[in-house]
This record gives C-alpha cells, structure tokens and sequence, in this order.
C-alpha cells in the first residue's frame, strides 16, 4: 500500500492542509516522522499544532475532546467512506509530573521547539514542515522516504536525524528529567532501541540503571503491554538483553532474572545456561507472532532455578524434576500481577506445562495421543516445541525428531478422529438403566477411550462395553 491509498496519511493530510490555510503551524510529529525517515510505513500520523483545542474543535466538525487538559484533540476524517481518527496536539509545556505519568499541568505555547524539548528522546521529536519543500501538503504522497529530499523537510531541533543516521537512542534533554517525569520511558527506550537496532546512549543508560526501581510506580497493566511489545516486534532477544544490562528485568520480571547462571546438563544443552537457552528461543520469535507464544517462549522454562539439582552419583546428570508443573504456579502468578486475562493466562500456563509432553509422543497410545492434540491452540505448542528444540544447540542445530512425529501425525489424522462423536452420551446412560450421578463421568471415559484407541466404532459395541465391564 502506497502512502497515497493510506487513510491515515491522508486524513492528517488534509487537517494540515486546513491548519495551514487558516494560519496556524501544523506539523505531522513524533514517531512518524521517525518512521518516515527511516523508510518504513508508519501506523499512525500524529499532528501538533500551535492551534490551541478550542479552535481545533471549533475548524473541525467532529472532533473528540480526549485530553484537553493537555492539549489533544482527536479529529475525524472521512477518507473514501472510511473515518479516521488523527490525533491533534497542541504545542505545549509540561509542569512537574508528581505521579510519574502526567504532568500536574501544561502551559500552551506558540513555540514549536518548546513543544519538542519536552518529549521523550531525540529520534521521537522530529517535526515535518511540508513548506520547507516548496510544495503543499497535498503533494505528500509522492514524496520518497528514503531520498535525502524528505530529510531537508524535517525540523530538527534536538539533533535527531544525527542520532538515526548514528543509530543512537538518547534522551532529550537531561536523561534523568525525562524519566522521572514518565518511568516507563525507561521501557520504551529498551524497545525503541531494540526495535531499530540503536545502542542506548551512555547518559541516557545511567539515568535508566539509576532509576531503574521506580519501574514499580508504573501500572501493571502497560508494563504488560511494553513488555508484549517488545516479545513481538520480532527483536525479543535483543530487548530482553538490554532489559537485562539497564537493571530493569530484574525490577519487572525478577524470575526471569534468575534464569541466568542456570547450568543445564551439557550433553542436552550444549548452547549454556537456561537464560543462554531462552534468549535463542527468543530471539525465533517473528514480528507479529502471538503474544501467548511469546510469553510461552520466556516462561517455558521459569520452573527450572526452583527445581536445580545437581548430579547425585558419578554418571548421573542435573536434573529439573518437575520444573514444568513448578513453572505453572511461577507463571500463574508472573500472569496474575500482570493483569493477563483469564483467556490468555490459561493457554500461558498450558504452554508451559505441556512443553515437555513432546518426549514422551511416540510412546503415547492413540487416545492419549488424541488427547495431546486436543490441547487449545496446538499449533502453538508445536511452534514452541521447535524453537525449543532448534534452541537446545549452539547454532540452532537442535533434534526436531520429535517435532517432526507430531506434526506430521497431527496433520494427517482426520479431525473427527481426534474430536469424535461421542458414542454414548449420559442420556444413553439413563435409557440404559443407570441412576444419573458422579459416576457417569468415569463410564463416559471409559467408552471416549476405547473409542480414541479404535477398540469400538460403533454405538452398538459401546453398550456391549458398558454391560461387559459396568453394572447398573
């Protein structure tokens, strides 16, 4: 999709455009700009404008008053019978920010550059004044992101397109101001710089090792989200190491701090220590996987610190024993201080306590095999059973035996072989002559595996099962 197909781009386009024409400044801001810059497609066009809300509510017919307290108008756009929503925000100051999140007050300005001066980091406050080309806004479209052209169109003041040429992530300002007055900017650094592949700036990594403790003012709920991010934007390895060196893992998730050091039986996980481990599983994870997958991926392993036992005889090798059920009751809590819904914590827990099942699936009778294959979602299971596999290796190398029989046996089996029509149901019980009651599950179990093991196949032999080895 071209930018010139895009709603959003073209939505913002023609609020600037009447910005503009009634004389105000109006810039596209922030993160698209970034985006722009760096060739990629933004998701969004933000506008900041020295248009103050009451005359944007009053320019535009339908607008949204969502935050003018700080100065952000929401406007719909009807682009080719689709509305859009552009986010418009006035030039402003902030005050002090006492809860760590908001500032206590704004104060509008008509000064673009004092706008940017309060924002987050160099490569976010990059403005696009499309006059400095000489050209009107509606003229946007054709331009190419990545020719020098668009750069001389960017206002810059706080040297951002040298921090994107350097690949560098540095906070405006005084690093240490901008997270005391927002801590999860400390977060959104490790994710940006992540993202693109940037190093943190050496001051703007001090103030973050520094401040590091006061992630804990930040809601659960959007370190959840930071976090999901950054295990889905396909650099997951990269951010949890940087997570790692800024001190911040240990303060959001100090258990998968206490993956490192690990030792794991060589001769099983020759790439090192369970943390080692789960960075290469990571480090697997596309851009855009599930964010159940993701998480799956982290917290596979969870239970292993609590369960470590080192070798008890000449021979014998470190065991986890039980570390899968262990990282169930790990994980439900890691879920539950997160603010994980009921949905995605149940299949979190159900990645990590089924992981290890894979071992044991060319051994399993047909029923308990169908019954694996039951599990919710169990593409899923397999797609974590091979990174963990290709993970046990130094080079990605690892056994995918076992990844390959399940498959392959789950592909090709037919799905009402895996979730058959019952034979028998407890209204067949009932006609039958037995009294409704706790025991009915057990004898429908009964039948569903003989059924699932291929014993019976028809309503006739399920009876004749029930009246061989149950008396009503």
């Amino acid at each position: 999709m071209t930018r010139a197909a895009n709603p959003q781009f073209a939505a913002a386009r023609s609020i600037l455009n009447k910005l503009r024409e009634s004389g105000y400044e109006a810039y596209l801001a922030g993160g698209c700009v970034r985006d722009l810059v760096l060739g990629r497609e933004p998701k969004d066009y933000d506008i900041a404008t020295s248009a103050t809300p009451d005359i944007v509510l009053d320019l535009f017919p339908r607008t949204f008053d969502v935050g003018a307290h700080f100065g952000v108008v929401l406007v719909s756009t009807e682009i080719d019978g689709k509305a859009t929503l552009t986010e418009v925000a006035t030039f402003r100051t902030d005050g002090i920010y006492s809860d760590g999140r908001h500032p206590d007050n704004v104060r509008y300005t008509l000064s673009a550059k004092e706008d940017v001066l309060r924002r987050d980091f160099t490569i976010n406050g990059l403005l696009l004044d499309p006059n400095r080309l000489g050209a009107p806004v509606l003229a946007l479209e054709t331009w190419d992101c990545t020719k020098l052209s668009l750069r001389a169109a960017v206002v810059d003041h706080v040297h951002g397109l040298d921090d994107l040429n350097s690949g560098i992530l540095r906070a405006i300002g005084e690093p240490a101001r901008r997270f005391e007055e927002d801590h999860l900017r400390m977060l959104r650094a490790v994710r940006f710089a992540a993202r693109f592949g940037f190093g943190i700036e050496p001051r703007t990594t001090q103030a973050i090792r520094t401040l590091a403790p006061k992630i804990q003012s930040v809601s659960r709920e959007r370190i959840r989200d930071e976090l999901t991010r950054m295990l889905t934007e396909g650099h997951a390895n990269t951010a949890f190491e940087l997570l790692d060196s800024t001190g911040l893992l240990a303060q959001v998730l100090p258990e998968v701090s206490r993956l490192k050091g690990v030792e794991q039986p060589p001769e099983w996980h020759p790439e090192g220590d369970v943390w080692t481990h789960t960075l290469l599983l990571l480090q697997q994870l596309e851009p855009n996987c599930k964010m159940t997958l993701a998480w799956g991926a982290l917290l596979h392993d969870i239970g292993k610190p609590a369960t470590f036992q080192r070798p008890a005889r000449p021979g014998d090798r470190i065991r986890f024993n039980g570390h899968a059920q262990i990282g169930v009751a790990i994980g439900t809590e890691i879920c539950r201080r997160l603010r994980f819904s009921n949905q995605e914590t149940a299949q979190i827990l159900s990645l990590i306590e089924n992981h290890m099942r894979f071992g044991d699936a060319p051994k399993m009778n047909p029923s308990t095999l169908k019954r694996f294959f039951r599990l919710n979602d169990f593409p899923e299971h397999l797609a974590l059973h091979r990174m963990d596999s290709l993970a046990s290796s130094i080079d990605f190398s690892g056994n995918l035996d076992l990844y390959n029989f399940a498959k392959d046996r789950f592909e090709l089996m037919p799905a009402n072989e895996v979730r058959p029509t019952p034979l028998l149901t407890g209204d067949d019980l009932i006609a039958l002559g037995y009294l409704p009651g706790p025991a009915f599950k057990s004898m429908l179990h009964t039948v569903e595996e003989a059924q699932l093991n291929g014993t019976i196949r028809t309503k006739e032999e399920a009876i004749n099962l029930m009246r061989s080895e149950l008396s009503p």
